[in-house]
């Protein structure tokens, strides 16, 4: 199961508040997508809770919709993606982040794809590697960084 659970982390020079809202706005996330699999998400979908949803299109021009599963105001926050109008099917985008002092926050990013059920996505699964979730927290630290 380990090999169905990739997590990176790095530290950034900026306080958690900063960072978490690069994340829980979803039309900020096409700009720091390490997997370069997001095109665009509607301004005002900032996520405030777990039972909120937020849509995405792809850059092959699907939609997806984010189911939020986990969420904690500026520490936490985990989503389950689905095509339009159906249900997840099972696997799981979570960021959490940890103040280490005035303006440094450890940011750990994971996908989690032990419940997917749809073989079908598995080969993409697969492809989602350590280095792809570290391109997502090098181009969200140079966000929040430059913040």
């Amino acid at each position: 199961m380990s090999e169905k659970v990739v997590t990176a982390r790095r530290e950034v020079d900026a306080a958690p508040d900063a960072i978490f809202e690069l994340i829980a706005d979803p039309a900020r996330q096409p700009v720091w997508d390490g997997n370069d699999n997001l095109a665009e998400a509607a301004p005002g979908q900032r996520v405030h809770a777990v039972g909120d949803t937020f849509s995405t299109v792809l850059t092959n021009g699907g939609l997806r919709e984010n189911h939020v599963v986990e969420f904690a105001e500026g520490r936490l926050i985990a989503w389950r993606p689905s095509e339009a109008g159906s249900p997840p099917p099972g696997h799981l985008w979570r960021w959490e982040l940890e103040p280490l002092g005035p303006g440094r926050t450890a940011v750990t990013h994971t996908y989690d794809w032990t419940h997917l059920t749809d073989e079908g996505r598995f080969a993409r699964a697969h492809a989602t590697t350590t280095d792809s979730l570290r391109a997502s927290l090098d181009r969200l630290a140079a966000l929040a960084e430059g913040c």
